[in-house]
């Protein structure tokens, strides 16, 4: 039996974007994020309640500050105590885990979407993703990028504007473009 787009898109397989299925599920956390990105004058728990409409799991006390921006939200888990400050963006085609109490600054982007090195490949509209996985206590500056397939350890921090393209470990301090560990404390 073939697999729909969409399963190949969740198995970070090579898949359409444009199929009509992952079209309408778009067109659905579009509708929610017009909703959620109106959401100023609410309350925390008013807006946790709405990421809890389409997140795949949402810990106690989350706050994504508005404006936020996501490819589809199912595929987004966040831990207890996670903080997301203005203007964040997760391209979420595939996981994307977000652990206890930690802090994300404004415009910080984190993009699970990658496109084949293949030039055939990408004339066919073809892309895939890599999931990302950010530790518990990490705190991650204003404008850093996280790239497809990274995993950023417990108590690390990530410095604003930084572009990582590599896993960060556990305590670890990553700065620059492309980050790289800072020595010592």
């Amino acid at each position: 039996m073939s697999r729909s787009q969409k399963q190949k898109m969740l198995a970070g397989e090579l898949y359409v974007a444009d199929d009509p299925e992952l079209v309408a599920d778009n067109r659905r956390i579009s509708d929610w994020l017009d909703r959620y990105n109106a959401t100023h004058t609410r309350t925390q728990a008013e807006r946790q309640a709405l990421l809890e409409e389409v997140f795949a799991s949402v810990g106690a006390g989350c706050n994504i500050r508005p404006p936020f921006y996501c490819d589809y939200g199912y595929n987004i888990s966040l831990g207890r105590g996670v903080f997301l400050n203005f203007n964040c963006c997760i391209l979420d085609v595939v996981k994307v885990t977000i652990g206890d109490m930690t802090q994300i600054g404004t415009s910080v982007q984190i993009l699970t979407a990658d496109h084949p090195r293949d030039p055939a490949q990408r004339r066919q509209m073809l892309e895939f993703g890599r999931p990302i996985s950010i530790g518990a206590n990490v705190w991650i500056g204003s404008g850093a990028i996280l790239l497809p397939g990274v995993t950023i350890g417990d108590d690390a921090i990530i410095g604003a504007g930084s572009v990582v393209t590599r896993d960060v470990p556990s305590g670890a301090t990553a700065l620059g473009n492309p980050a790289r560990i800072k020595a010592g404390k």
